[in-house]
């Protein structure tokens, strides 16, 4: 069913409805998200996501199911380690907390075309070439390794290029203006007024970047687990849609998931070694299932040792 038409305008519709409750509905004034909200809000969110991945199996089969459900586990935990670095852009900007959540839900907007276009051209590349995959392999086991290994270093926000580029071609406003991403301000010199940036765009650029970073992995390790586009891009989507929500939660517990990036890194190796160790066992395709379990596994470990690891430094 997923070269029809249907799965495509259900999920398209779904997501286009989500979208406007949330902004239309839920979030229509601009005002500050407490962790409560945050977390059922997310809650929400991940149980339709579950859901979706629940009718997949039954329409799909039991395979497609565990694919939907391998792609958004780690979709959902490779996001987690985004949040800190969107609170370093957000406190360099001076956002305030009632203004954060209307960012970050125009960047989920931004994100469901960025996604779009790379899943895209990953599958056209994939369709063309099929060696393509062992490179995404590859790049994952590599990635994986040097996550494991790297030291965090702290962002220099400030000499971002992109960022000092915007600055020096652009009208950019120093102060926040309320909600607007756009001000119209009048110059006393010429009394001719001029459309400037406001610091909240700025900030939805720079998330909107970080995203496309961040997909630079996530999306090839979708696609070591399935080919199959309508998996790949919306457990991508579900698994994000929450996580916006989730960030205010989290921006305050990101501390306790300091150890999890270990987690996720032997999660990408394991995700770039199916296809060789599939290979080497003789078999078509790695079992979706046991796969599904391993990632569940690696992520609930990573959790649990972070959180002790974390308690004890508390202590």
């Amino acid at each position: 069913m997923s070269n029809t038409w249907l799965p495509w305008a259900i999920f398209i519709v779904i997501v286009i409805a989500l979208l406007i409750f949330d902004l239309g509905i839920l979030h229509k004034e601009n005002r500050e998200i407490g962790i409560k909200e945050s977390l059922y809000t997310s809650l929400s969110y991940i149980i339709i996501g579950l859901i979706f991945g629940a009718w997949i199996s039954i329409d799909q089969g039991a395979q497609k199911g565990a694919e939907y459900f391998t792609g958004f586990a780690i979709e959902k935990s490779l996001a987690i380690d985004n949040i800190f670095l969107i609170s370093l852009i957000f406190t360099y900007f001076a956002i305030p907390k009632k203004y954060q959540y209307r960012i970050l839900f125009w960047g989920i907007v931004g994100v469901i075309v960025l996604r779009a276009i790379m899943i895209g051209l990953g599958a056209a590349l994939i369709a063309k070439f099929a060696w393509i995959l062992y490179f995404f392999a590859v790049f994952l086991i590599y990635t994986g390794i040097k996550m494991f290994f790297i030291i965090d270093n702290l962002p220099d926000i400030k000499s971002n290029p992109l960022l000092r580029f915007i600055r020096k071609h652009f009208n950019v406003t120093k102060e926040i203006n309320g909600p607007d991403f756009f001000v119209k301000v009048n110059d006393t010199n010429t009394n001719v007024s001029k459309w400037y940036l406001t610091p909240l765009f700025l900030a939805l650029i720079l998330i909107e970047c970080l995203d496309l970073v961040f997909a630079v992995d996530s999306v090839p390790a979708i696609f070591a687990i399935t080919t199959d586009t309508y998996i790949v891009y919306t457990s991508n989507i579900f698994a994000i849609l929450g996580l916006r929500a989730l960030y205010f939660a989290l921006d305050a517990l990101i501390v306790r998931f300091k150890y999890l990036k270990f987690a996720l890194a032997i999660l990408l190796v394991f995700i770039g070694s199916k296809i060789f160790i599939a290979e080497m066992l003789d078999m078509a395709k790695f079992p979706p299932m046991i796969a599904l379990a391993i990632t569940f596994s690696i992520l609930l470990l990573g959790v649990l040792y972070s959180m002790y690891k974390t308690s004890k430094q508390k202590k």
